[in-house]
């Protein structure tokens, strides 16, 4: 028999530091390593929402592949996953086809349009680079065009952000600090300008503890971010979005809607026929699929429960940690040594306001706000980025000013 082949799809947080763990942990001898990834890069999804306000550049959360794994250890293809194929052990890619002996699969999270009307064509996602650079350039753009026209459009500056959770108010956050440098740029009031988050929850980020969300919500309200809670969103067109609060219907003009209430693990994961609770696999605590001893889950596409029965969040916290569960079990799956069960340690969560402020629930529940939180948040991305690449990485992409 040959060299187990190990296939790794996808190079998110979860897939590409499995990637790397294994090549420190096996030998070229031990098993063949490929990597399989529809960009030839990494990016950081934490950082999306500062690349679409425009507060950070695209290179910025860019990282080349071929600069955190070693091409003599590890073959790097660059293609789509198209489908798996659990039962004979193959992976279907849009200009190939893999077979495996073990696989990992860290394909990460497709936007769920929620049923809203209109959602899928006039909407924003910040679910990628090229997404993410779509709204800049689009902002950018409307602000450009409100001066030029005879008669001047309140859509051009009315921002609707959908959803006030993690990713929304992130976006917001650095969306507050851009506006006014937009502005300046383009010769317009920031009094015309409004920035509307609509939230069906009576409170944003639900989270975080109730007295942390207040705190962002004021921090937010004091640089012109509107919040509308209980609200929810049923269309969204061209030039408007319509919601509904208190049994009534709303209409925001906008030409800039922002969609980032919903996400769903990828749905190759059901289209596979492997077992899964609302498109997640529901691991074992060594993080194999059910009923496949070959399969590995990882990331925003594995469901993994607290003992309460309640699913983790699908962070780059908890796909960091797993990452080192799968690399180990991957090798153990190899030299038949003993496999160890996952267990979470939840450092706490930070999120970000812009670049001056945040929030913070860190260990045993303490709570910080302001500088202390921003600092925390930059040397949580340092830290990973050190992780992941070593000091070169880290003086490359690092985050080493406090208050920009």
């Amino acid at each position: 028999m040959g060299k187990p082949r190990i296939v790794v799809l996808g190079a998110g947080y979860g897939g590409i530091m499995t990637a790397v763990k294994l090549e420190k942990m096996l030998s070229e001898h031990d098993a063949t390593l490929t990597l399989v990834n529809k960009n030839d890069y990494h990016y950081q999804t934490t950082w999306l929402h500062e690349n679409a306000a425009g507060t950070l550049h695209h290179d910025r959360t860019r990282i080349p592949v071929k600069e955190v794994i070693n091409l003599q250890k590890t073959e790097f293809i660059l293609d789509t996953v198209v489908s798996i194929k659990p039962d004979e052990k193959k992976v279907k890619l849009a200009d190939s086809e893999l077979q495996y002996d073990i696989l990992v699969i860290g394909l990460g999270f497709e936007t769920a349009v929620c049923g809203v009307t209109g959602l899928e064509e006039h909407a924003f996602t910040i679910g990628s680079i090229n997404n993410a650079r779509l709204i800049k350039e689009h902002l950018q753009y409307n602000f450009a065009k409100y001066q030029h026209e005879e008669e001047q459009k309140p859509e051009r500056l009315n921002i609707v952000v959908g959803g006030g959770g993690f990713t929304g108010i992130e976006f917001l956050g650095e969306l507050a600090n851009r506006i006014p440098e937009l502005c300046e740029e383009y010769d317009i009031n920031k009094t015309m300008i409004r920035i509307v988050n609509i939230e069906k929850t009576p409170t944003i980020l639900p989270g975080f503890d109730q007295q942390l969300a207040e705190y962002a919500m004021s921090s937010l309200e004091s640089r012109g971010v509107e919040f509308i809670t209980e609200a929810t969103l049923k269309e969204c067109k061209s030039d408007r979005v319509v919601y509904e609060k208190d049994g009534k219907l709303v209409e925001i003009p906008t030409y800039t809607t922002v969609w980032a209430a919903g996400v769903r693990a990828n749905s190759l994961i059901e289209k596979a026929g492997l077992d899964h609770s609302q498109g997640k696999v529901k691991v074992r605590q060594d993080m194999r699929a059910p009923d496949y001893d070959d399969v590995f889950v990882i990331g925003d596409c594995a469901m993994i429960e607290d003992k309460n029965g309640k699913p983790y969040p699908p962070t780059a916290q908890i796909a960091v940690q797993e990452s080192e569960t799968v690399a180990r079990n991957v090798k153990a799956l190899i030299d038949g040594s003993e496999f160890q069960s996952f267990k979470p340690h939840l450092l706490g969560t930070v999120a970000s306001l812009g670049q001056t402020d945040a929030i913070g629930n860190v260990l045993n529940n303490r709570q910080l706000v302001g500088w202390k939180a921003v600092l925390l948040k930059k040397i949580i991305d340092n830290r990973y980025l050190f992780k992941l690449g070593g000091f070169n990485l880290l003086m490359r992409k690092g985050k080493f000013n406090i208050f920009h």
